[in-house]
């Protein structure tokens, strides 16, 4: 009799156990197309022409994984200039049409949703559904820790709860313009004082930089005839400053690697910082305690922004608006998301010196005023 029951209860766990795998097998079957808990069959691809700045942010695993599993869409990004967003037709190489445009410029976004100008060759724009500003980083200026400390001396440099602001930026302006030494303000280097960039006639950083200057030189207010009046003092305080890089990575590099001696001080992004400091802990350790991040009074935002043209776009910038990827493109990118000027908890970046908030700015100038200007200088 034990034999028996023995015998029927390993005859239904076999059964059991059959049942089991073949479930699993059917199950293992239906989720071999799937990502997350959506199928690929489910998913959208999205097509986005993409302005450069935010590589490593739109390729960052995590921020796909959202996209994917949280939104239903797979993002296909091609490069684009943001010169040739504006000018181009807005076609993929086998002819279809993007679903939105995510460029790196607020001023090429502005531009964009006016009528193109066909006397200067200029393609026809699609109708923008939806979009704005979506990744904003503010313009700074790295310097190190006597260069700051001598600034502050001169009552050029104010530092307010932890974090340095340029308060008399004229001022700065005028030193560099006078030709004045590092020498004169009691530091040990070489050469006369002056902040490197990139070039603003060749690069978009650059160009927004010089931007920042022409407003604080026309008081806030750029006006025609006031900027007129500047351009010729701008273009002085450009041939001055002697060779530039081309791109903000390769300053940036730059700074770090030659130190105070090789570059007092340069202009770049807020967010080059952050990300230096999470893709390389190492280094950042190293230079840490004698980096400063000057803000000026006002600075300028670099923000990127979408301009979506299907619903599949809508989609898309409605990402950005997800509490977790916003924490991720702070955290590791330095991007501040949605509304420029929030307020973010900069604790735990274990960066000294970054702001909380930004709330002294200036807007960016018309596409028509950079042309200008640009042209000036060259």
């Amino acid at each position: 009799m034990k034999k028996r029951i023995i015998g029927v209860i390993i005859f239904v766990v076999l059964i059991g156990l059959i049942v089991g795998l073949n479930y699993l097998k059917k199950d293992n079957d239906v989720n071999t197309n799937k990502v997350g808990t959506i199928d690929e069959k489910d998913l959208t691809q999205v097509t986005i022409a993409t302005g450069g700045g935010k590589e490593d942010l739109l390729a960052d695993e995590r921020v796909n994984e959202i996209i994917k599993t949280k939104y239903g869409l797979i993002p296909i990004y091609d490069s684009w200039s943001n010169g040739k967003l504006v000018v181009n037709p807005l076609v993929r190489e086998d002819g279809s049409k993007y679903d939105l445009m995510f460029c790196s410029d607020q001023r090429f976004y502005d531009y964009y949703r006016l009528q193109p100008d066909k006397s200067k060759g200029e393609a026809d724009r699609y109708t923008v559904l939806n979009g704005g500003l979506t990744l904003n980083t503010p313009i700074v200026i790295y310097s190190w820790d006597k260069v700051v400390d001598s600034l502050i001396a001169e009552g050029i440099v104010t530092e307010k709860e932890g974090v340095c602001y340029i308060t008399d930026m004229d001022k700065l302006l005028e030193y560099i313009l006078e030709g004045k030494k590092w020498k004169d303000i009691g530091l040990d280097l070489y050469g006369s004082i002056n902040i490197a960039s990139t070039d603003p006639v060749t690069s978009s950083p650059g160009a927004t930089y010089y931007g920042l200057l022409l407003s604080i030189m026309c008081g806030g207010n750029v006006t025609e005839s006031a900027m007129q009046e500047h351009l010729p003092k701008l273009k002085e305080f450009y041939e001055k400053s002697g060779y530039m890089n081309n791109t903000p990575a390769d300053l940036f590099e730059r700074y770090l690697k030659t130190g105070m001696g090789g570059e007092p001080m340069i202009v770049d992004y807020e967010k080059s910082i952050v990300e230096f400091a999470t893709s390389n802990p190492y280094g950042f350790n190293q230079v840490k305690d004698s980096i400063r991040i000057l803000y000026p009074e006002p600075t300028i935002w670099n923000s990127h922004c979408i301009a979506s043209f299907t619903e599949e776009g809508n989609k898309y910038n409605e990402v950005w608006k997800d509490p977790e990827i916003g924490q991720i493109a702070w955290d590791k990118y330095g991007f501040r998301t949605g509304v420029t000027g929030g307020t973010y908890d900069v604790s735990g970046l274990g960066i000294n010196g970054i702001p909380d908030t930004i709330t002294s700015t200036v807007t960016s100038l018309k596409m028509s005023m950079y042309n200008e200007l640009i042209e000036y200088l060259k």
